[in-house]
């Protein structure tokens, strides 16, 4: 068998993150509402006629369609391709990062340890996606994502060169485990919740995929960036929840409810986002660490 070079490869992966990204596309209409991801079939949320498996084509689809629906010609959000897009780079980039960006697009893959690293990255460059867009606008983390990312981390620690079985199921318990811990004690402190459940089952999933130490970094991680941008955004959304609510006083109009929790950001997309970076080069910013600030 003729051995299959790393371009060919390559187009697969994008081919196979835009066909995840058009289930992630699903799972962000569906999964705030209440629908299920199965049942009913993949449908136009306008007229409920079923779209025939052609249409659902990732990009090409759209771009047959131009853009609006087969079954009544109504706008079809070009999100859809853009997020199917986006997904198809990052599955490439996933399999293109895990052999340490080589410019040799002829070799082949051949490693299993690469194979496996391509795949973790994989689940966790392409969770960024509906973790961010689910969490950010209902507060929500898509057990598909989280939980998923448990089974994830298992099915991939039976490949030889990465992290093993035993390992993954550690890695899973003692993150989530160690994450809902802490969010007990800061809540019994605070006297009010500190930590969604679906923020813990994440980095459980994490844990699978990584390894305990490595999720660990993730939360730290994730720690720093959302006090970097938590901080700042929650001055500015109080100033804007205070002056509509000088405005709500002086018309006597109390129904802004979407102000309640103004300046609150959702953790999720921070450990999403720190995820993919701590797994490539958390050992590269560890070293830097020792060497600026412990001297080592």
């Amino acid at each position: 068998m003729e051995e299959i070079p790393l371009w060919y490869s390559l187009a697969v992966f994008f081919v196979l993150g835009a066909c995840v990204g058009s289930f992630y596309n699903v799972i962000v209409y569906r999964m705030p509402r209440g629908i299920s991801l199965i049942n009913p079939p993949s449908h136009c949320p306008l007229c409920k006629k079923h779209i025939p498996l052609y249409y659902n084509l990732p990009i090409v689809g759209w771009i047959i369609l131009r853009g609006k629906s087969a079954c009544c010609k109504q706008p079809i959000s070009v999100i859809y391709p853009i997020g199917e897009s986006l997904c198809g780079l990052l599955g490439a980039l996933a399999l293109y990062a895990a052999t340490g960006f080589t410019t040799d697009f002829t070799a082949p893959v051949q490693s299993l340890e690469v194979w496996a690293d391509a795949l973790a990255l994989f689940w966790l460059l392409l969770g960024i996606y509906p973790v961010s867009a689910v969490d950010f606008k209902y507060k929500l983390i898509p057990d598909s994502i989280s939980v998923g990312g448990i089974v994830a981390g298992l099915v991939i620690s039976f490949i030889p060169g990465g992290m093993t079985p035993v390992e993954s199921i550690v890695g899973a318990v003692a993150a989530g485990g160690g994450l809902y811990l802490l969010g007990w004690v800061a809540t019994k402190v605070l006297n009010k919740a500190a930590m969604g459940f679906g923020d813990v089952k994440l980095l459980a999933g994490f844990g699978a995929i990584m390894g305990v130490t490595r999720a660990v970094e993730v939360l730290v991680i994730a720690s720093i960036l959302g006090i970097l941008i938590m901080v700042p955004y929650a001055k500015v959304a109080e100033r804007r929840a205070a002056k509509k609510a000088a405005q709500n006083k002086a018309s006597q109009n109390n129904d802004d409810a979407e102000d309640e929790g103004a300046g609150q950001i959702p953790f999720g997309p921070f450990l999403a986002v720190a995820a993919p970076f701590m797994y490539l080069w958390g050992d590269a910013l560890k070293e830097l660490y020792l060497k600026l600030v412990v001297g080592e």
